[in-house]
């Protein structure tokens, strides 16, 4: 395991250590210290350090459809990888559909109405694709089903896998990771969702550790996206980047 990141199970550790008795924090047990932990992890990869994955899923030719990981969330880039090692870029298509065959008079019905829609664009004596009728450039076609986890694929791709970039969920990793810029604010995390439903701790302690949670994560957010010279250098010469004169 890299240095930068310490797992979640160090991260109780570390908590259960440093806790008193006479603490508003005392008196849990560890399966719920380990459950607000992973809520923690949680919390800072979607706001802080979030974690991209790259796969390559299997195609199912049958159903022409790829079963997503079990910690998708969202969905950053998919294609396939060409000859030369790049990853190609689909397009998505929210009006694709899967094992119906098309009707024939709905296909003649909108070729009759030609002159009555918008046509994308016209050169050279074509016709683009009509509009809201699907288009996009890429290299494939693809739809999400999130409903039944998996990618639909437009049954002209023809191919055998997919490769995708997805922002992942780590509580669910089988060995959840955190940055150890964030570490101080998971444990933060932690305390105040333990005494948030006890009833003996004061308000003004429940008010101080939401505060310190939030300066906690802050502070690890500017600690990780902080820019060195060399990167504001860098950009600042490709601002000033001579282009060519036409």
């Amino acid at each position: 395991m890299s240095a930068q990141f310490v797992t979640v199970d160090q991260i109780v550790i570390n908590y259960s250590l440093g806790i008193d008795p006479d603490d508003y924090g005392s008196n849990v047990s560890d399966v719920m210290m380990r459950q607000y932990a992973l809520l923690g992890a949680r919390e800072i990869g979607f706001d802080v350090a979030q974690r991209i994955k790259s796969v390559k899923l299997t195609v199912d030719q049958s159903l022409g459809t790829a079963e997503l990981p079990t910690d998708f969330v969202e969905l950053t880039k998919i294609g396939t990888i060409g000859p030369d090692g790049l990853v190609y870029v689909w397009a998505v298509n929210d009006n694709m559909n899967l094992g119906i065959q098309p009707n024939n008079q709905n296909r003649q019905f909108l070729a009759d109405l030609d002159s009555y829609v918008f046509n994308n664009y016209l050169y050279s004596s074509s016709l683009g694709r009509l509009y809201g009728l699907g288009g996009g450039q890429g290299a494939g076609q693809y739809r999400m089903n999130l409903v039944e986890n998996r990618i639909e694929i437009a049954q002209d791709n023809n191919t055998d896998n997919v490769v995708i970039e997805y922002i992942a969920d780590e509580a669910k990793s089988d060995c959840p990771l955190v940055p150890v810029f964030a570490e101080q604010a998971v444990k933060a995390y932690m305390y105040y969702n333990i005494i948030q439903r006890k009833t003996s701790v004061p308000a003004n302690e429940k008010a101080r550790a939401r505060s310190e949670y939030y300066n906690e994560r802050r502070l690890a957010n500017s600690r990780m996206k902080s820019w060195s010279k060399d990167q504001a250098m860098q950009v600042i010469r490709q601002n000033f980047k001579l282009s060519p004169k036409a």
